[in-house]
């Protein structure tokens, strides 16, 4: 008879209670589907005192996490800690060299160094899982490692963080500005106190180069993620968006082209008809495209304490049936070094907003900036004035370079007649 399958869980925060109460109060079930009993035997977290909702008296408690995955009567070391370094890499490499399966929700860690820690549990024969760590509950690694093993991955983007997806949804059906909308996230919960990593759309470029990586079997490269956040995106932008056809999303964008690999990630305009401007809220949704399947679009609730844990335990359940595969599709020493594509060379429609003086020739200097860079101005919109006298001017461009705009945008913001910084957004028509 299969043996338990022993877990140890290190942190025991909303997510990691979460995860120790379907391994205690479901364990009969899981046995039914693994296949084998799974025992929770060891946790680890700061407070032992606190009440998590669960009764942990049989089990081994740990103050020194890292300690924990090295000494537990553990198979598999369960890291819910978080943060790229510390503690949480601590308790990933001593459970690896010390022969146990992890598993791990912790995206900015693999982000960093997903290749080295690959490495180590594939010299140790065990397994890394991290179905956690991107979009929650959506299956999505499983999805593109497995489910979409039989096709050429040539493009995966989505909507990566539900905090900025809660934002834009909310600003736009209510109007309001994004300080005041990005502080009723913090009291609802879906953003943190310090919300940088997410409204700066560091925890969407973590994602990506993970995605990145599995679709198509390079090696995980943070730092080839071009990141942009949503702070410059006004209500006034979103209207706007509404008017010419468009809705506002921060969007990861990983494409497989035949000058490398592009990793981009950005509040973009996405036409009303495309999969993603209609996912709304907290919900997170990706979008893979294939040689052999076409387009597949996989949503659900990409944050939580429900729909992370559901994650962390399928992750449980691929080691119970012994279920081992290679971390990022392929085995390491298979990764590609992929050349990184800059963004200067995208080529694409884009979206100007222009505060500028209303008075005669503001129009034509601008136009003249435009032409000098070779710039096509596709639609122009002008509404209002202000106290001020200035007035709104929005611009769409045709598809130009990247490189182009920009020493557009430098040329605009320096006329006396613009008076304050211009807003660019791009145009993604996926």
């Amino acid at each position: 008879m299969t043996p338990p399958l022993r877990i140890a869980v290190a942190g025991l925060g909303t997510v990691g209670a979460a995860v120790v109460d379907i391994l205690v109060s479901k364990s009969e079930l899981l046995s039914e589907r693994f296949g084998r009993d799974v025992t929770l035997t060891a946790v680890s977290a700061r407070d032992k005192s606190r009440d998590r909702g669960v009764e942990l008296s049989s089990v081994a408690w740990f103050d020194d996490a890292a300690e924990m995955a090295r000494m537990a009567n553990a198979d598999v070391i369960v890291e819910l800690i978080g943060g790229e370094d510390g503690i949480a890499k601590a308790v990933c490499e001593n459970a690896l060299s010390a022969g146990r399966h992890v598993v791990t929700a912790n995206k900015a860690l693999l982000a960093l160094h997903g290749t080295d820690l690959a490495n180590a549990a594939e010299q140790a024969g065990v397994a890394l899982g991290y179905e956690a760590s991107v979009a929650g509950g959506v299956p999505v690694i499983k999805a593109v490692r497995e489910g979409f093993g039989g096709n050429q991955i040539t493009s995966i983007h989505g909507i990566l963080n539900g905090t900025c997806n809660y934002i834009l949804t909310t600003m736009r059906l209510t109007g309001r500005a994004f300080h005041d909308v990005l502080a009723e996230a913090q009291e609802l919960g879906y953003a943190e106190a310090d919300p940088t990593f997410d409204i700066d759309g560091i925890d969407a470029a973590h994602k990506l180069a993970l995605l990145a990586s599995v679709a198509f079997g390079c090696e995980v490269d943070f730092d080839a993620v071009h990141v942009e956040g949503i702070r410059h995106i006004s209500a006034e932008d979103i209207a706007f968006a509404e008017e010419l056809g468009f809705r506002i999303k921060l969007l990861g964008i990983a494409n497989r082209t035949s000058d490398g690999v592009e990793q981009r990630v950005y509040p973009c305009m996405v036409p009303m008809d495309a999969p993603l401007a209609h996912v709304e809220g907290v919900f997170n949704a990706v979008v893979v495209e294939g040689d052999a399947v076409g387009i597949s679009v996989l949503q659900g609730r990409g944050a939580g304490a429900g729909p992370t844990a559901s994650a962390v335990v399928s992750d449980i359940a691929d080691i119970a049936r012994g279920s081992i595969v290679p971390v990022f599709s392929v085995p390491v020493s298979q990764l590609s070094k992929s050349r990184t594509v800059s963004i200067e060379s995208r080529r694409g429609p884009y979206y100007f907003r222009l505060m500028v003086l209303d008075r005669p020739g503001v129009i034509a200097e601008v136009s003249a900036v435009l032409k000098d860079e070779q710039v096509s101005v596709e639609s122009l919109l002008q509404r209002g004035r202000s106290e001020e006298g200035s007035v709104p001017v929005v611009l769409t461009l045709h598809e130009t370079e990247e490189a182009n705009v920009q020493r557009a945008l430098d040329r605009i913001s320096a006329l006396d007649t613009v008076v304050e910084p211009p807003c660019m957004i791009r145009i993604e028509h996926l």
